[in-house]
Formats: structure tokens, C-alpha cells, sequence
């Protein structure tokens, strides 16, 4: 059962002997034009699915809007400010916490410079305030080696790797004919945002995707599944230590 289905007394049952809160964040951002604009909420969704099948955790509602300037010149894309996002994290495990839910796990897959480092500031500032979140990184290079080849790369924006694990997860979201048709576009997307990229067009992915998007799975998908849910089973566990 996910934390909002509870009803109010019996999460403050809960409270009682708490268990680890996933916090799932996303973008609602374009993933060319085969994949669906939430592809990064499912992602974190279906990691925190499949890591409550072996943990007693609880799913918070997810947080769908990120910082999407990158995918800003494309039809869809909602973005918030880096600022609103700190906000919106540090306000919901405070709160969390003052009702007696210390623990909290971040889950994200949006992986913009502005979201990254708007996730890592609110984890440093619930510290500060003497509430420790746990985020899973996976920017990170020792969290990132476990992952697939194109993930790696840096050229998986709606590539091989995310595509494939959406159609894992939700495959009829997936337009099979326009995933088929595209052909492979290697972008190494963090060398160009260090060398001052501020959007996809500039970078290139004038359809708003690289990798390989056509040799996506669903079989690729569930392996990944399985490598992600490993590692926030392993956040969960080093948070409760």
C-alpha cells in the first residue's frame, strides 16, 4: 500500500515503528518522438515498485514536475525552477519527520544539472536541519558503472536504455513504429553541458533524443529494473543503519 492510501489514523500507527518513505521524482519533459513525456517519473515509479516487493517501504506520491530547460523548446516540456524543487523536497520530509517519519529515500531519474544539484542542496539543507534523506544517486560514477553501456556513455536520453526500461514498465506508451525508425544518435550529453550546452538543439538532438533508441527491449528493460531496484534497496538499508 502506498503512503496516501493509508488513512490518517493508521499513518499515525505507522509512525509508531516507522518504515523508509520513497520519494519517486521525475520531469514531465519530451523523450523524442516515440517515448512519453513522463518517462523519468516511470522510471523512479517502477524502481520504487520493485524495491517495496523487498523491503517493508512505503511510496510517497511522486513529484512529476522538474527542471526541464534543456527539453524547453519542445511541446510538453513543464519546468520548475531549481529553487521550487529544493523547496517542494525539503518541505515534505520535514514534515515527514515532524509526524515521526525520519527516513526518507529520494529516487530520481532526471538526470539535468539544475535537478541533480537542486536534489543534492536539499539533502545537504535537511541535514542541516538534522533530518537525514537518503538519494540514490545515480549520477554518481561508482553508482553508474553498474548500469548499461549507452547509460555510461552519457548518450541515453531516450536512447536504448530508457526506452527500454518503459517498455518494461508501460510498454503501450512506447510508439513502436517511431521507436523503429530512428536511428542511432551518439551525443555525449554531460561533455557538452560542461563545455556550456543549455539545450537539446544545441547539443544536436534536434528530435530530442540520442542513444539508440530502436534496440530497445523490454527483456533489456526488466534487467535494468532489476540492476536499479539492487541499488535503492542498498540506499534503504544504509539509511536505516
Amino acid at each position: 500500500m502506498d503512503f496516501a492510501d493509508l488513512t490518517s489514523p493508521a499513518a499515525g500507527a505507522l509512525a509508531a515503528d516507522p518504515p523508509v518513505l520513497l520519494l519517486p521524482l521525475g520531469a514531465i519533459e519530451p523523450h523524442g518522438p516515440h517515448a512519453p513525456l513522463s518517462t523519468d517519473l516511470l522510471i523512479s515509479q517502477g524502481m520504487c515498485e520493485r524495491a517495496a516487493a523487498r523491503r517493508p517501504v512505503r511510496v510517497l506520491p511522486p513529484l512529476p514536475y522538474g527542471v526541464t530547460t534543456f527539453g524547453a523548446a519542445f511541446p510538453g516540456a513543464v519546468g520548475i525552477a531549481e529553487d521550487t524543487l529544493h523547496d517542494l523536497i525539503v518541505q515534505i520530509c520535514s514534515s515527514l519527520a515532524r509526524q515521526g517519519f525520519p527516513h526518507v529515500v529520494i529516487v530520481n531519474n532526471h538526470f539535468e544539472p539544475g535537478q541533480v544539484a537542486a536534489v543534492r542542496r536539499a539533502v545537504a539543507t535537511l541535514a542541516e536541519q538534522g533530518v537525514r534523506a537518503g538519494h540514490l544517486d545515480l549520477t554518481r560514477r561508482a553508482v553508474a558503472a553498474r548500469l548499461t553501456e549507452e547509460f555510461r556513455s552519457g548518450s541515453c536520453h531516450a536512447g536504448r536504455y530508457e526506452t527500454s526500461l518503459v517498455l518494461a514498465e508501460h510498454p503501450g506508451l512506447v510508439d513502436a513504429e517511431a521507436m523503429a525508425g530512428l536511428p542511432e544518435h551518439p551525443v555525449d550529453m554531460p561533455a557538452l553541458m560542461r563545455g556550456g550546452a543549455r539545450d537539446f538543439p544545441s547539443m544536436g538532438m534536434d528530435r530530442a533524443y540520442c542513444g539508440a533508441p530502436a534496440e530497445a527491449t523490454a527483456a533489456e528493460g526488466e534487467s535494468t529494473f532489476d540492476t536499479l531496484a539492487d541499488l535503492l534497496v542498498a540506499a534503504i538499508d544504509e539509511v536505516v543503519r
